[in-house]
Formats: C-alpha cells, sequence, structure tokens
C-alpha cells in the first residue's frame, strides 16, 4: 500500500464527473486500500477516487464512534435511491484544507453500490455517516464544499486556498 497525493482545490481532476468501475479488479482493490491509508494518513473521515486524482466512481469512509469503533465503508459506483431530512452543519474537506462550509445534507440516506468485493450492497445510514458518504458522493460529481459557500465566501476561500498552494510549493 502507499500514501497517494491528495489534489487540492483548483486542480482541475476535481471538477471532472467520474466514470464507472466495470469490475473489481486487482488493480481496483489496490487503489481502495491506497485511498484508506491515504485517508487514515491524514486523518480524514473520507475520501473519493477524484480526491487522489482518479475519476473513478468510488469512495471509502470511516467516520469512527465515540467508543473508538470503526466502521470502514467501501463503495463502488454509490447511487443515492432515497434521502430524508435536512440538517446544516459545518463540513470540511482534505481537498480544501483549513477552510469549512456550512452544507445542507440529508439526515438520513439509502445507497446502493458495490464493495470491494464486487458484491452488491444497499445501506441505510443517519446521522454523521449518512453525511460524510453524501459529501464523497459530491467529489464523484466534480462538486466540492467551497460549491456551498455563497459568493463573497468563495473569493475567500479562492484567496485562501491560494495562500496555501503558494505555502507548500
Amino acid at each position: 500500500m502507499s500514501i497517494l497525493t491528495i489534489k487540492t482545490y483548483g486542480e482541475s481532476c476535481l471538477r471532472k464527473k467520474n466514470e464507472d468501475i466495470k469490475e473489481v479488479t486487482p488493480e481496483v482493490i489496490k487503489l481502495v486500500n491506497d485511498m484508506i491509508e491515504t485517508m487514515y494518513a491524514n486523518k480524514g473521515i473520507g475520501l473519493a477516487a477524484t480526491q487522489v486524482g482518479v475519476n473513478k466512481n468510488l469512495l471509502v469512509v470511516d467516520v469512527g464512534d465515540v467508543s473508538g469503533k470503526h466502521e470502514l465503508v467501501v463503495l463502488i459506483n454509490p447511487e443515492l435511491l432515497s434521502k430524508e431530512g435536512a440538517e446544516t452543519l459545518e463540513e470540511g474537506c482534505l481537498s480544501c484544507p483549513k477552510i469549512s462550509v456550512k452544507v445542507k445534507r440529508a439526515k438520513k440516506t439509502v445507497v446502493q453500490a458495490i464493495n470491494q468485493k464486487g458484491e452488491k450492497v444497499i445501506r441505510e445510514d443517519t446521522g454523521f455517516l449518512s453525511r460524510a458518504i453524501q459529501h464523497e458522493m459530491d467529489h464523484l460529481k466534480g462538486k466540492l464544499i467551497v460549491d456551498f459557500a455563497g459568493f463573497f465566501a468563495k473569493i475567500k476561500i479562492k484567496r485562501k486556498m491560494k495562500r496555501y498552494r503558494d505555502k507548500v510549493k
């Protein structure tokens, strides 16, 4: 396994819509494992393939819980079947370091996907896990948290991200 480079706001690969994965191959499993390692190494709770420059419909999420238990979720070709309720909370993103934006999301979702074993799964999630999955699914459509910000907030975010990129170069 290896830690991949996370793409940041402004890089064109983050805006591309992704392609479905036709088959769970050893290459796909390697990508899943590399994404998991990358997510944990960066202290993230979710990562979409787009964020590591791979335009495939694949995401990993692990929000953990208060007891310290982890539930790693791997979704290939996820599709939102239904959603209920709404809640607005601050969100951050590994691709937008040091940025947070208030985002309105469904409280409950039902998602259909394929897991890393190639099996069809249907997940019903609520709360923070549902929010994290929705966030990562947005990445698969080329959408970022900054898209939820108002006009003036976006200007500030662009400046902040430019300073961040200049600093890490």
